[in-house]
C-alpha cells in the first residue's frame, strides 16, 4: 500500500512539473528524478531492505503503471488528469504569449523548432503546438492538408 500512495504522489508532482519538464531533461532534472527516487524509497518500503521487499515494491509499481495506462486508455477523463493537451504557441503566425508564458517555452526554443522546418520568420507558421512530450510541432502556412496532417519535430533525436 506504501508504495502504492507514494508512486500516485510522485506522479502527481511530475504532473504538476509540466510537460516541458518531462519532455526536455537537464541534467539537474535528472538529478532531481533521482533523489526524489531515493527520497521516497523508505516511504515505500517501510524500512524494509529485504529481497523480497524489493520485489513487492517493484512489482507494485509496475502493476500501478500498467493499471493506470490501461484505465486512462478506456477513461479519457483520467487520461486527461495525467496527461496533458497539446498547447498552441503559434496561431496565424502570432505568439500566444500567455500559453508561451504558462509552459515556460522561450523564443529560442520556439525559432529553434521553426528553423529545423526551413522557416526563419514566425510569419511563415500557421500554427505551433507544444506536444504531449514536451516537443513542439509546426506546421507552416501554405501547408498542404494542413487540417489532417502535421509535421513532428522532436528536439532531441536519438541517433
Amino acid at each position: 500500500m506504501r508504495t502504492a500512495v507514494v508512486y500516485v504522489l510522485v506522479l502527481v508532482l511530475l504532473r504538476a512539473a509540466g510537460k516541458r519538464e518531462l519532455g526536455q531533461m537537464s541534467p539537474v532534472d535528472l538529478v532531481v528524478i533521482l533523489v526524489i527516487a531515493n527520497a521516497v524509497q523508505n516511504a515505500m518500503t517501510g524500512g524494509d531492505n529485504s529481497l523480497i521487499g524489493g520485489v513487492i515494491a517493484a512489482t507494485t509499481l509496475v502493476t500501478m503503471n500498467v493499471a493506470f495506462s490501461r484505465v486512462a486508455h478506456r477513461i479519457p477523463y483520467v487520461a486527461h488528469l495525467f496527461e496533458s493537451e497539446p498547447t498552441q504557441l503559434v496561431k496565424d503566425g502570432k505568439l500566444v504569449k500567455r500559453n508561451l508564458d504558462r509552459e515556460n517555452v522561450d523564443m529560442d526554443e520556439l525559432m529553434m523548432a521553426a528553423r529545423e522546418h526551413g522557416i526563419e520568420d514566425l510569419a511563415g507558421v500557421e500554427s505551433a503546438y507544444l506536444e504531449r512530450d514536451g516537443s513542439i510541432s509546426i506546421i507552416p502556412k501554405g501547408a498542404p492538408g494542413k487540417s489532417g496532417s502535421r509535421r513532428h519535430i522532436r528536439q532531441f533525436r536519438q541517433r
